[in-house]
């Protein structure tokens, strides 16, 4: 889900409790590699194109985190961002959700180091967009420090799978996509490239429901 202010939204997650299981869910594990206890202390890459699955899937780690009582905030660049309405109507708080605006990918990175040596986050959300070449020291520095503060750095791009990741140290880059609309609902899927505690290749698969209007 890859929107500018005023776009119109492409879906939203469906509103289950995350903590059950999905009723509308296909092939979710039940120990999900997607959620944020899977993903605490690590730098992830989710990479994908524009038609929308990095968006609403980095998304469903927000309204996890906001669930779960841990702040989350978006660092990102004015001409590419999410669509307040969708993300309010998915369920997620936008006045207990800062939004930092940066110039570039580099002031993103930046941002995002001082958000995290707050300690004040468990999660925090780095739109660095097709614009994902970065100092060596920067993607270094942000798995650092998600790992001294048991936080999850989730940082969107867009390049295709077989791209290489931000750096060496990301933890884990999947790779999005939506594959398939079933009536109102979309099936978006992620293929984990690189996870250095598993093996790569494994797959989450969730269902989206997809925004009024639009079905």
């Amino acid at each position: 889900m890859k929107a500018n202010w005023g776009q119109q939204p492409n879906f939203q997650p469906e509103k289950a409790p995350l903590r059950e299981e999905p009723r509308n869910s296909v092939a979710v594990p039940s120990f999900a590699p997607w959620s944020l206890p899977s993903l605490e202390g690590r730098l992830v890459e989710i990479s994908g194109d524009v038609a929308g699955a990095p968006l609403t899937l980095v998304f469903r780690l927000v309204l996890e985190a906001q669930r779960r009582g841990e702040p989350a905030a978006w660092v990102g660049r004015r001409d590419s961002i999410f669509y307040p309405p969708d993300v309010a109507e998915a369920g997620i708080d936008l006045a207990a959700f800062p939004v930092v605006w940066t110039p570039d990918a580099i002031r993103a990175a930046e941002a995002a180091d001082l958000l995290l040596r707050s300690g004040a986050f468990g999660l925090v959300v780095v739109d660095f967009g097709a614009a994902s070449r970065l100092p060596m020291h920067a993607p270094n520095r942000l798995a650092a420090l998600a790992q001294k503060h048991t936080a999850v750095v989730a940082c969107l791009t867009e390049k295709d799978a077989e791209r290489p990741s931000l750096g060496a140290l990301v933890s884990v880059r999947a790779h999005a996509a939506r594959e398939e609309r079933l009536d109102d609902r979309f099936r978006c899927a992620l293929r984990f490239v690189k996870d250095k505690r598993r093996a790569p290749g494994a797959r989450h698969v969730e269902i989206f429901r997809g925004p009024d209007g639009l079905h």
